[in-house]
Formats: structure tokens, C-alpha cells, sequence
């Protein structure tokens, strides 16, 4: 058997008119004998076979066959062509096809020697010269194999040099299978690996008549072409490593910076989450970075010296602090205010009313496409917040509510309802307008309108206190200074209320002196009944000064409640007494 290492052989056999069928028969013969002394299989030597006269004919390619026995069968199956002798053809053939990758030869890059063995009996019909140089150009190693009436001249241009070793001349057919046992060394030769020292650091392969050097997996060869380098299998940038990619022995591995460990996948990295561990002891949030942990506080809270509790910057904001009117935040703490006039109960957080007031109270609301459905909800909402603060009747406090957008729409009049029950439903059943913020309009629909006596607001004479509360989401689409400053010349107490994207120039063009104490604003809807809470408007009115006097009923009820707990105080101290 040849031992010298694998090859790609194609047996390019002259099937013409010329050669006679007992002269096949012997041509078989000896491809079968070449093929027994081969060490075949698809990691060995690979074996193909074509015949040709005036076509070519494929009988097995490289990559059909790897045992011997379906080889001999295939050869003993051949029918000659037995026409005409077209060298060139075939020789053009087996460069193009036969020892084509997609044929089953192995890529130029694993050095297997491509072989050609010519077998052919008659002078060629066509030209071969410069067909056999392309294909020794290509790396095809050509033997010619001529017999009895063969022409040495195309013999020779044929094939490889030196022409000694390449070139064949037999007498007869009935000599070739004598021949074939001669052939078998030449195209096996010695092993040169074994014969001589072929200083290969790693492996050694034997090729007909030479011999190279190859390197173990992981390893490349230099350009000395016998020492071998570790491969760099990081350095092709295919290995997909998310962080960092380790070279080792001709393969790689993946590795995560620290703070991450690798994935199932072997390639991605992941973040270690070290608040998943559950000792961080935040107070409120516990946010994982690359080399540890960090306490984190909710808006509105500073995180203290011992990175891990929160306290409020402002408490009014941070707790539910419950104050009716407003809330005042102090270091630390909070406390709860109410509007002038009135007075703080025994709880610290709710108000007195004004139950006695007399008040035209007028709210103007955005209804634009801005505010949307949902909040729009929540707008109905902080109007009845109001609604509760007041004590409706028909003669103490009337409410009308005006919506406005693209155009402006009175929902009901000052005079329309007599409770605050009534109002609070009115309130709900309206329905958004959408389209448009037309402020300016809807000031002046106030002015003109809601405040005349024909939709229920009483006469100036009586001095009943009219108030106008507007709230907004944005900016006017109109110019609302002039009916701003007619509303605060007739006498009209001007409040604005902002949420979102509403202007603070145009709030405080609204809102009547001092501006601060008229004005206020919430950043977004579901906020704003908080706003309710911390700052109630301060709509309770002063002295009457109409036809009868009216006290205020804020100070008489504040003298009310000193009046009882002075003489609770008094009836303790008398209880005492008899006592002793």
C-alpha cells in the first residue's frame, strides 16, 4: 500500500474507436492494480475516473467512491465510447471538473496533491499543449501514459517535468499490467518523512517524490515552513466574546469584566445583581452597578451620611400630609396653615369654613385636545374639591362653571343650582369638548356673561364678592392680557390654576395682586387634586359691607370656640374646688 499520504487521482482514460475491446479490458486491468496499492477513503486518497474519444465521459468522480470494491465495479461497468481521440477535451475537463471542489477534490489550502494519469493509445485530434500547461499551471500533476501506436510528442507536451519521471511509453497493451507494478513506485516513491531527517516541529507528510510539514490543531506553520506558532483564534474578530475573548492552544474562550458573569451561550455577559442578594438594607431603592451596590432615594428625598436611609426635602411633598389648606414644610418636619380668616382645628389640619359667605364663585376650565379624556376626568374632579369647600345656597355662595376650547360653552349659570350636591352631578355629566385653548375668549365669555345678572350673579350694590377661577393645561392660543385686566377692573377676584404645560407668564397675567397668593401650579393631572389640599383658595369673603351689616363668620366662630373652652375651663376649676 502507498503510505505517503493522501491524494486526488483522476484516471483520464482514451476509449477511441482505436483501442479494441480485449486492449480495454487490459486497460482496466491496470487501473484496478494502481487503485489496490492506494490507501483510499475520504481522508486518505480519493480516486476518479473519465473516459473520453470524441466526448468525455464521467464514470466516478472524486467525492462518489471511497471503498475499493464500488470502485472495481464501476470500472469493469464501463462501455467504451469508440469514436475519435480528443486529448485536449479530456485533459481541459478534469482541470475544469474533475478536480473541481464541488467534484470532491480538497481545497488547494490542505496541499493534496491533484494527480492526472493519462492513459492513451493514438496521436491526439486536437491541440494539448496549451491545455496541459494550463492545468500544470493550476497544480495538476500530469502523468502520460502512452501505448503501442501512442505519439511521444504529445506524450511529452502533456506532461509534468521532469519528463523522465512523467513520461511513459508501452509497447504493447499486453505489457501494461507489467508496467502498472513499475508505475505503483513511481507515483508512491519513497517515503522521504521516514528516509530522511525533514525537521518538522510537529508532523510530517509525504507527498510522490517530496514531503511537507503541517502543525497540530491550534497551531500554525511559519514561514520557515517547519516550526509552528500558537493561532490567535481571538484575533480574527469572529469569535462573538460580548467582553473579552482569551486565546489558548489554536481555540478561545469568553470572559466578562468584572462584576458580570457568563451566560448559558458562553459568549454574552450579564450584570451580577447584588441587590438580589437582599442584604443592602436601602431604605428605598437598591441599584446594582458593575463592582457592587448603591442606595437610592424616591424624588424629593436626600440620602443620608449612612448611604442607605432617605428623609424629604419637603415633607409637604414626600408624605400624605392631609393638611386641608396648606401645607408648610420645615426642616424635618411639616405643618398645616389655613387661608386668612380662618383658623386651624383641633386636629392641625382642617379648616374652619365660612358658612355665612356671600360669593359668585365662576370656574373657567380647559377643555382643549391637549388635556385628554382621562384627565379631563380628573379636571371634574378638582372642581367638586372646590365645590365642597363652599357652602352653597341661594343666598350664601353660587357657582357657574364655564368650558372653553376653540370656542367657549356655559355648563351651567351662577343661578342654577342650589346645593353643592346638585352642582357636584351637573359637574360630572359634562362632556369634554377637545379641539383648541382659546383663553383669551373664554376670559372675556367670563366678563361679559357669566357675571351678569341675567345668568345669576348679584347685583354690585349688594358688594357680594365675585371670584373667577381659571385652570389650564397650556398656552392660549389667544392673547389674554386685555380681558385679564377688564376682569380684574370690574372687580372680579382672579385665580389661576396651571397643570403640565401651562405658562407661568400667562398664570400670573390672570391671577389678581398679590399674584403669588392667586396663582399656583401642579406638573402633571394626577397631582392635582393634591394641589386642593395644599393650597385652598383663600375665597371666603371679608366684611359684607351691602345694605345689612354681616360679621364675619370666620371670627364669630372663632369666638364661639374660645367662648366654650373658656367656660369648659371654668367648670373644671369649680369641680375642683368642692372637691377640696
Amino acid at each position: 500500500k502507498c503510505k505517503t499520504g493522501p491524494l486526488d487521482i483522476v484516471f483520464v482514460i482514451d476509449s477511441s474507436r482505436s483501442v479494441r475491446p480485449f486492449e480495454f479490458e487490459t486497460m482496466r486491468r491496470f487501473m484496478i492494480d494502481i487503485i489496490g496499492s492506494l490507501d483510499v477513503g475520504p481522508n486518505a486518497t480519493r480516486v476518479g475516473v473519465i473516459q473520453y474519444s470524441s466526448q468525455v465521459q464521467n464514470i466516478f468522480s472524486l467525492k462518489t467512491f471511497f471503498k475499493r470494491a464500488d470502485m472495481e465495479k464501476a470500472i469493469n461497468n464501463i462501455v467504451p465510447l469508440a469514436q475519435g481521440t480528443m486529448t485536449g477535451l479530456a485533459i481541459q475537463y478534469a482541470m475544469n471538473v474533475a478536480f473541481s471542489t464541488t467534484e470532491g477534490a480538497r481545497p488547494p489550502h490542505k496541499k493534496i496533491p491533484r494527480v492526472a494519469i493519462i492513459v492513451t493509445d493514438g496521436r491526439p485530434q486536437d491541440r494539448v499543449s496549451e491545455v496541459a500547461a494550463q492545468a500544470r499551471a493550476a497544480g495538476i500533476e500530469i502523468y502520460a501514459v502512452g501505448i503501442q501506436r501512442a505519439d511521444m510528442s504529445s506524450l511529452r507536451a502533456m506532461a509534468s517535468p521532469p519528463l523522465e519521471e512523467h513520461v511513459f511509453l508501452v509497447e504493447s497493451f499486453e505489457l501494461i499490467q507489467q508496467f502498472g507494478k513499475q508505475f505503483q513506485d513511481k507515483l508512491c516513491g519513497a517515503d522521504l518523512c521516514m528516509e530522511r531527517d525533514h525537521g518538522c516541529q510537529h508532523s510530517c507528510v509525504s507527498i510522490p517524490g517530496s514531503f511537507y510539514c503541517e502543525c497540530n490543531p491550534g497551531y500554525r506553520l511559519n514561514a520557515d515552513g517547519k516550526t509552528c506558532s500558537p493561532t490567535d483564534a481571538c484575533a480574527d474578530g469572529r469569535h462573538g466574546c460580548e467582553h473579552q475573548c482569551v486565546s489558548a492552544h489554536g481555540t478561545y474562550l469568553c470572559r466578562c469584566r468584572t462584576g458580570y458573569y457568563l451566560n448559558q451561550d458562553k459568549k454574552t455577559c450579564t450584570m451580577i445583581d447584588y441587590c438580589s442578594f437582599g442584604n443592602h438594607s436601602c431604605q428605598h431603592e437598591c441599584v446594582s452597578v458593575p463592582n457592587g451596590h448603591y442606595c437610592r432615594c424616591r424624588s424629593g428625598f436626600t440620602l443620608q451620611a449612612d448611604s442607605k436611609s432617605c428623609r424629604a426635602n419637603d415633607l409637604c411633598n414626600g408624605v400624605d400630609h392631609g393638611c386641608e389648606f396648606k401645607c408648610v414644610s420645615a426642616e424635618g418636619s411639616f405643618h398645616c396653615i389655613c387661608p386668612e380668616g380662618q383658623q386651624l382645628q383641633a386636629d392641625s389640619k382642617t379648616c374652619n369654613k365660612c358658612r355665612a359667605g356671600h360669593i359668585d364663585l365662576v370656574m373657567v376650565i380647559d377643555g382643549s385636545k391637549s388635556v385628554r379624556p382621562q384627565n379631563f376626568e380628573l379636571v371634574k374632579q378638582f372642581v367638586n374639591r372646590i365645590v365642597d369647600l363652599l357652602d352653597v345656597s341661594p343666598h350664601g355662595t353660587q357657582v357657574g362653571l364655564v368650558q372653553y376650547s376653540s370656542r367657549v360653552r356655559t355648563e351651567f349659570p351662577l343661578n342654577k343650582y342650589a346645593t353643592a350636591d346638585e352642582i357636584k352631578k351637573a359637574v360630572m355629566n359634562v362632556e369634554y369638548m377637545e379641539k383648541g385653548t382659546m383663553t383669551g375668549l373664554a376670559l372675556k365669555h367670563m366678563v361679559e356673561h357669566s357675571f351678569s345678572e341675567r345668568e345669576g350673579a348679584r347685583p354690585l350694590s349688594q358688594n357680594v364678592p365675585r371670584i373667577g377661577l381659571v385652570f389650564t393645561d397650556g398656552r392660549s392660543q389667544d392673547d389674554i392680557s386685555e380681558w385679564a385686566r377688564r376682569a380684574k377692573e370690574s372687580g372680579i377676584v382672579m385665580f389661576a390654576v396651571g397643570v403640565g404645560k401651562a405658562v407661568e407668564e400667562e398664570l400670573r397675567a390672570i391671577a389678581s395682586e398679590p399674584v403669588e397668593q392667586h396663582f399656583s401650579y401642579s406638573a402633571d393631572f394626577t397631582t392635582m387634586t393634591h394641589l386642593v389640599e395644599n393650597f385652598k383658595l383663600n375665597i371666603c369673603p371679608e366684611e359684607g359691607k351691602g345694605e345689612m351689616e354681616i360679621r364675619s363668620p370666620c371670627e364669630c366662630e372663632a369666638l364661639v370656640q374660645f367662648q366654650t373652652n373658656t367656660v369648659a375651663i371654668l367648670e373644671s376649676l369649680t369641680e375642683r374646688n368642692i372637691l377640696w
